[in-house]
């Protein structure tokens, strides 16, 4: 039983505890358990802490005895956050040598503290690359995280430690942020669902290095869970200033309508990927995943936003390189000579890139924005690939034999991010090698639920599989 409640979807196993028939001591118990198992494997946790953990579990389960004096929905789940969210009474290192391992951790982020307040069970903190500075996970403070599909497979990044965890039960729910698809990439990677909601609607503090950029949100394993996470964390704070004060959106609300009869865009390409950098198992599977959803009753037709000649990729590169820049600058000699050449060397470019380059680059994000936004006024939401490839190698800093200094081999994701726009994936399909496959949903500005409806209605159809590791114990 315990090793079930390690691989229940949240919202299946806090209905195990209203009915009596499961506690939080079991659940928490039972991702222990497969923490011990898998971790060593997957090296997706910088800090665990059981003890604290167990006591948030008895705590939740005398409040589940007690009988609608629970603090939320989720109260009694456990769930992981991302070494990068900073959390009281556990380090956040950020993935650096160049971060003081005493703290103090004395304060919550928004994120955080909501969770804290809803009664989660918090397991500890999962492993990130240092400053979240490329799309995959390893650091010299930490090591390399895999993938559960695939040992000696990168599980993605910058959020690869949460996703490892939840992909095998070391936890109902993970959280992670996302810069330039540090959500969507890992989730792409591990079969997982991820959702980066529309910049602002969760709270994110302290400030990010790369500003607007930044979104923070669930990594899960069914697309409800995610819904029932963004109703506890997507909540107003005003350490954040782009957080709303009137955004009470519920995130379950017509959850279940489907998608027939709205109006959906497939993008095989986003009008400005080369074909030729699309691995044909992906597009395969992608196509695929869009006659689904013509089979539901959407009207799907093929179309591809025309961008004008802008490049995202070279848009989201100045922002980021330059405030990577930024943000090294901030070190002193020594701290800087702890810290990854890679980083490194995506912070000179960044240094040299001139104050025209990066202004021009802000100009030109928000004219992408702009057409996004008049595209997805014909469409009520977007189907591309979430990734143009499959988990490579661990120890990559990126795709195609890459340095990770150019962010490009992640086109589809990075797109989103320059626009603030909802963005989701959902696996859609196994490559040759029996590794996930994404399909990302993108939505207007704040249309977030219409983006997890559509990958519910998908999800009903194509439900999302587990990793064989997880059926190892």
């Amino acid at each position: 039983m315990t090793a079930d409640l390690a691989m229940m979807p949240a919202h299946q196993l806090v209905k195990l505890y209203k009915g009596r028939k499961a506690s939080p001591v079991e659940a928490t118990k039972a991702a222990v358990a497969r923490i011990e198992a898998f971790n060593p494997q997957l090296n997706a946790f910088q800090h665990l802490d059981p003890d604290a953990a167990m006591r948030a579990a008895r705590a939740s389960e005398k409040r589940w005895k007690k009988g609608g004096k629970r603090f939320s929905d989720l109260d009694g789940v456990p769930i992981t956050i991302k070494d990068m969210v900073l959390t009281r009474g556990m380090p956040t290192r950020m993935g650096s040598l160049a971060t003081d391992a005493d703290g103090p951790w004395t304060v919550d982020a928004p994120v955080a503290q909501r969770l804290r307040e809803a009664g989660t069970v918090l397991l500890g903190k999962t492993t990130s690359p240092e400053y979240g500075w490329k799309g995959v996970t390893d650091s010299g403070l930490f090591g390399a995280t895999h993938n559960p599909w695939k040992i000696g497979r990168t599980s993605g990044g910058s959020s690869g430690g949460g996703v490892a965890a939840e992909a095998v039960g070391m936890g109902n729910l993970a959280i992670g942020t996302d810069g330039a698809g540090s959500v969507r990439i890992p989730c792409s990677f591990t079969g997982l669902f991820g959702l980066k909601p529309t910049q602002g609607r969760v709270p994110l503090w302290p400030a990010s290095s790369q500003g607007t950029l930044s979104h923070i949100g669930p990594m899960t394993r069914t697309v409800k869970d995610a819904a029932m996470v963004m109703n506890v964390i997507a909540r107003y704070d005003a350490r954040d200033p782009y957080s709303r004060r009137d955004d009470e959106e519920d995130y379950l609300k017509g959850f279940d309508k489907g998608v027939k009869g709205l109006r959906i865009a497939y993008s095989p390409n986003l009008g400005f990927v080369e074909r030729e950098k699309i691995d044909r198992d992906v597009a395969a599977a992608v196509e695929a995943a869009a006659r689904v959803f013509r089979t539901l009753g959407a009207k799907v037709v093929e179309d591809s936003p025309d961008l004008m000649g802008l490049d995202p990729r070279r848009i989201l590169n100045a922002h980021w390189q330059s405030n990577v820049a930024v943000l090294v600058k901030s070190f002193s000699e020594d701290k800087r000579a702890l810290m990854d050449p890679g980083l490194l060397k995506a912070a000179e470019v960044g240094a040299n890139l001139g104050q025209e380059a990066v202004v021009t680059a802000i100009n030109q994000r928000q004219q992408v924005a702009v057409i996004l936004n008049q595209f997805l006024a014909k469409y009520d939401l977007l189907l591309t690939p979430t990734m143009p490839m499959t988990a490579f190698a661990v120890n990559e800093n990126a795709a195609w034999g890459g340095d990770g200094v150019d962010i490009g081999w992640t086109p589809f994701t990075l797109t989103f991010n320059l626009t603030r726009q909802p963005a989701a994936t959902i696996p859609c399909g196994l490559d040759r090698d029996g590794l996930p496959i994404g399909l990302q949903i993108v939505g207007a500005h704040a249309c977030d639920t219409l983006v997890m409806r559509a990958a519910a209605a998908y999800e009903r159809v194509r439900p999302i599989p587990a990793p064989p590791m997880a059926h190892q114990i």
